[in-house]
């Protein structure tokens, strides 16, 4: 029998956590379904599609893979500490390490490629769906400050 994608009662799956192959990877702090180890990663499908679109195009150009982070939690269950993140709309990806390790980094700090970065939020830019992407960096174009984002970028989308 099959494993099957978690899905809630919004008819939103949970991103993939892992799939071989895959150009991204899931980080996150937040056990949606308990003691299933799930992130709150359920999204809308607007946004399932451009985090995919996404990876195809980043593979393209990098072998290292970027870091998904907190996107929705089941049933739009509200996600502290965050004001959104409810409605599988907007998703958390972190600044690109230059070693490849999959944990965050500043965009400050020595192991922060600013250069990737800017390609990964460029790629996301690109899609007609993204409305804005947030992050402290002010070097990389396209995207606005907001506060507690030094470490991974915010991206919103249209549904």
């Amino acid at each position: 029998m099959g494993i099957f994608q978690p899905k809630d009662g919004r008819g939103y799956f949970m991103l993939p956590q892992a799939p071989e192959g895959a150009g991204y990877y899931g980080y996150g702090n937040v056990d949606d379904v308990p003691g299933t180890g799930h992130l709150g990663q359920f999204a809308h499908p607007s946004l399932m599609s451009l985090i995919l679109w996404v990876e195809q195009r980043w593979q393209a150009t990098d072998p290292r893979k970027f870091g998904v982070g907190n996107i929705s939690r089941a049933e739009g269950v509200k996600f502290r500490p965050h004001a959104k993140h409810k409605d599988g709309l907007q998703v958390d990806v972190r600044a690109v390490r230059s070693d490849g390790k999959h944990v965050g980094v500043q965009w400050n700090q020595a192991d922060y490629d600013r250069d990737a970065t800017a390609r990964l939020i460029a790629i996301f830019n690109s899609h007609a769906l993204v409305k804005k992407v947030f992050f402290n960096d002010r070097r990389i174009p396209g995207v606005f400050p907001l506060q507690n984002h030094d470490n991974h970028f915010h991206v919103e989308v249209r549904a």
